[in-house]
């Protein structure tokens, strides 16, 4: 179809001329950190400078809900309707970014201008979220410039706050539920499987964080002279965690588990490799369930981590039984996972246990979500990139990390469809965040095959 083909012409060369790193230039340079006053001021002005005008350059109608019920997100709703006849689409992107570490950044790098370092652009949301939202607003625009039309409804949503948490983003989509209605979701976040592996993901892990303290004592005791007569809390913790989940990695609670993994699942999983870029760690094989494969242990099951864990001073220990122990641990779930049973679950587990003395606080969380393999949007999107690159895609189930994915999934009930730009070595979160320009290259392709196939072919019903 040459006016498709026209189309990803017109995509590579956006990449090609240099006028999408001049765009990502200007995006990096907004500090917008919604963990800071002065960072969410800049997300306003980044909404209201960049964002806002290229919706309206294609003719959207677009709101601000600044600081919404006076909450932490701010969001932005552009929308397009062309005809009541034509399929709705809507996508998602955030326009915060975690911060910004900048003095960590290496070859003295700020993390708000765009460096350059072959084939990576170097920049705080270059591929979390900003380079990748970016990609599909770019991709629109091409496409209505092509056509005249996107041939679509158009629903794009912005978020300010992803990276605390996404709060009141499911009481937003609920309170407009019809405004964000839509035939299909379409977001990118997240990274590909692997950089050469064009990915679509229907989901995520959701994600919850509990702490065990033992604060026992005020002050600490010298270990020769206590030392079998005073409980250790650090000794305490430790075993509690053990309980929990042992030195390999297997949960030993059955309530912190799913009930299985289902066929369509582990038929899409079967199809897939696991593979880890040049700069990633190897996996460990004698980590976790050795009756799952690893990709089902990454996305297909659940995880107990611990993220933390104090007691004393580790720089600078002392003859001394400390006084408190503290860990903070996350669980990584699937969906099938009931999580309202964790907290009496575990608190019936540690009293079993003889762990009265150890205190449950439990934290955020971030629910679980999927779309099934089976879903008949899937296969569409499979084969627009097969078509876009010439190559079979990758369809992960859910990331092994966290989205709110399921505020589209289950508060709206669409199909959720994520297509990633990024991939596994971006360094997102962390210092020297960057975004591959082949990875961007053919990221903008994919969208915008991706918009010409909704507009131009059959749709599952």
């Amino acid at each position: 179809m040459p006016e498709r083909s026209d189309l990803l012409d017109k995509a590579a060369n956006f990449v090609d001329s240099g006028r999408f790193r001049t765009d990502l230039e200007k995006l990096v340079a907004y500090p917008s950190e919604s963990s800071t006053e002065e960072g969410r001021d800049a997300l306003k002005s980044y909404l209201d400078e960049v964002i806002a005008p290229a919706f309206l350059s294609m003719g959207c109608s677009v709101e601000r809900y600044d600081s919404w019920h006076g909450g932490l997100n701010s969001f932005l709703v552009a929308t397009r309707h062309e005809s009541p006849d034509l399929p709705t689409v809507l996508c998602y992107g955030h326009a915060d970014v975690v911060d910004g570490q900048a003095s960590e950044w290496s070859e003295g790098r700020s993390p708000w201008i765009l460096g350059d370092e072959g084939d990576r652009w170097f920049g705080r949301g270059s591929a979390d979220n900003k380079g990748q939202h970016w990609i599909n607003i770019v991709a629109l625009k091409l496409l209505l410039g092509q056509r005249g039309a996107l041939g679509f409804n158009l629903v794009f949503l912005l978020e300010g706050a992803e990276e605390i948490g996404s709060p009141d983003l499911a009481d937003f989509a609920a309170e407009h539920h019809d405004v964000l209605q839509a035939d299909v979701f379409i977001g990118s976040d997240g990274p590909r499987l692997a950089a050469e592996n064009p990915t679509v993901f229907l989901g995520a892990r959701g994600g919850i964080t509990f702490d065990l303290v033992a604060d026992l004592r005020s002050s600490s005791y010298h270990s020769g002279n206590w030392g079998g007569l005073l409980r250790n809390p650090a000794t305490t913790i430790a075993a509690a965690i053990a309980s929990l989940v042992d030195g390999h990695g297997i949960i030993g609670l059955p309530e912190l588990l799913p009930a299985g993994i289902p066929d369509s699942v582990t038929a899409a999983l079967e199809l897939l490799d696991l593979q880890p870029s040049f700069d990633d760690p190897s996996p460990d094989p004698s980590w976790g369930d050795g009756a799952l494969s690893p990709l089902q242990r990454l996305y297909a099951w659940n995880t107990l981590e611990v993220l933390a864990f104090s007691a004393g001073d580790s720089d600078k220990p002392v003859n001394a039984i400390p006084g408190s122990a503290r860990a903070t641990l996350q669980l990584r779930f699937v969906p099938g996972t009931d999580i309202t049973l964790l907290e009496p679950a575990i608190r019936r587990h540690l009293d079993a246990a003889g762990f009265t003395m150890v205190e449950l606080s439990v934290g955020v969380s971030f629910a679980a979500s999927r779309l099934d393999p089976a879903n008949p949007w899937v296969s569409w999107a499979a084969l627009s990139l097969e078509r876009t690159t010439g190559r079979i895609p990758a369809i992960l189930p859910n990331i092994g990390g966290s989205l709110p994915s399921f505020v589209f999934s289950e508060v709206l009930d669409l199909p959720t469809l994520w297509i990633p730009h990024s991939h596994p070595g971006c360094m997102q979160h962390a210092p020297d965040e960057h975004l591959l320009a082949a990875v961007a290259r053919e990221g903008l392709q994919i969208a915008c095959g991706l918009f010409f196939d909704l507009a131009e072919t059959e749709l599952p019903d």
